[in-house]
């Protein structure tokens, strides 16, 4: 599931950041901020009418995201790992 699907304080970890092909350096961004394989999330609080922007907790730091960018995080719930 992608990150803009995900249940509001629920964790979940990262499994991978899928960009479109012509938007290499989107994949870059998201992966310095932290968003990598492996990484424990949390979506926080979600925009008007649960749209973007997503205050999304990565390992220690907050962030925010559009709901474009958090379409491109791919999850899975740490509940049925």
């Amino acid at each position: 599931m992608n990150l803009d699907q995900v249940d509001l304080g629920s964790l979940y970890r990262v499994t991978e950041v899928d960009v479109p092909k012509g938007a290499p350096q989107i994949k870059g961004q998201l992966e310095d901020i932290g968003f990598l394989p492996g990484e424990q999330v949390t979506v926080l609080r979600k925009g008007l009418l649960g749209k973007g922007p997503y205050m999304v907790r990565v390992g220690a730091s907050t962030f925010a995201l559009r709901q474009s960018e958090a379409r491109m995080i791919l999850v899975e719930s740490l509940r049925h790992v």
